[in-house]
């Protein structure tokens, strides 16, 4: 059986132009309903019914237990985990319906869990101006933390994709930097004055002493000459923000939060959002708008004196 899931992975990442880190994560989703079939006895796909996929839901919750850190064992998933597994489970049955390997999807009818909405966190526009505003050294390395911060909260990027920009990507005179988003799309992430600035001070003082006579196009270099990583990425902001005071965890997808928040807050439209973003679906942006709605409440409840006795009085 197994064998199908090395089939559905390059599927995903040659049909549907998945990155290999978002397919090893289907992969990784399915590896439980394997493991349980194994315990169950099941050695064949097409035998799989509703009723034994209800069981696996159970198994999921209950039975399978979960390495945490430091040694703890945590019993069984959470829902919003199991909606995700199930999600992709459904995904690979409707490849392999369409390949003709079975006749019928048995997971298109079992209903995911009912989840509690879950917001994206993000910073106030003062604390985003902190987080950018950082690094106030003339070193190459704080140079270089710097332009990227700003080029990021200026283009709202993914981590993936700030660490992916080569020199060849940026267009300065339009203020702008061509970017390889999700699935392969390519997308320009626009910059302001302060983000260009920025960017011009890395180019000329801070890249080329980290290069240090070696030879690569990536734009962000970390200090042995070679592309910046994700992880160094992660922990530069991380760091930025226990330095500047911000009372939350900050990850590089929270400055991307911001920015759409912080676009929408000013009257940018939703649909300009979603192409800066690079999102697909409009459904996918929306969930800006009610945090939106939900922070201008906050500030008016705080503000408007009649509005806290209204709704204190209720």
């Amino acid at each position: 059986m197994r064998q199908y899931i090395e089939k559905f992975i390059g599927h995903l990442q040659g049909e549907r132009n998945l990155s290999p880190y978002t397919a090893r994560n289907y992969q990784t989703d399915l590896t439980p309903f394997f493991e349980f079939l194994e315990d169950e006895g099941v050695d064949n796909l097409g035998s799989v019914e509703r009723q034994l996929l209800r069981r696996y839901v159970v198994w999921l919750t209950t039975k399978r237990p979960i390495a945490l850190s430091k040694g703890v064992i945590k019993q069984g998933h959470d829902m919003r985990s199991v909606a995700r597994k199930i999600s992709v489970l459904r995904t690979f049955y409707r490849y392999l319906v369409r390949e003709e390997v079975l006749e019928t999807n048995p997971v298109a009818r079992i209903s995911l869990p009912k989840l509690e909405r879950k917001y994206p966190t993000f910073l106030s526009r003062q604390e985003a101006s902190k987080l950018v505003e950082a690094p106030e050294s003339v070193a190459p390395l704080a140079l270089r933390d710097r332009a990227l911060l700003e080029l990021m909260y200026a283009g709202g990027l993914r981590v993936s994709e700030v660490v992916g920009i080569d020199v060849g990507d940026i267009h300065l005179a339009d203020k702008h930097i061509q970017v390889l988003g999700k699935g392969s799309k390519e997308r320009q992430a626009l910059m302001g004055d302060p983000a260009l600035e920025a960017l011009n001070q890395y180019l000329e003082y801070g890249r080329t002493q980290l290069l240090n006579k070696k030879r690569t196009q990536a734009l962000f270099l970390n200090r042995y000459g070679a592309r910046l990583s994700v992880r160094s990425v992660q922990n530069l902001v991380r760091r930025y923000a226990l330095k500047k005071g911000i009372n939350q965890q900050v990850h590089p997808h929270t400055i991307r939060h911001s920015f759409a928040t912080h676009l929408l807050d000013g009257g940018a439209d939703l649909r300009v959002v979603q192409s800066l973003l690079g999102h697909e679906s409009l459904s996918t942006t929306q969930i800006y708008t009610h945090m939106t709605t939900a922070e201008t409440k906050k500030s008016y409840l705080k503000a408007h004196p009649r509005a806290k006795k209204a709704e204190e009085g209720r």
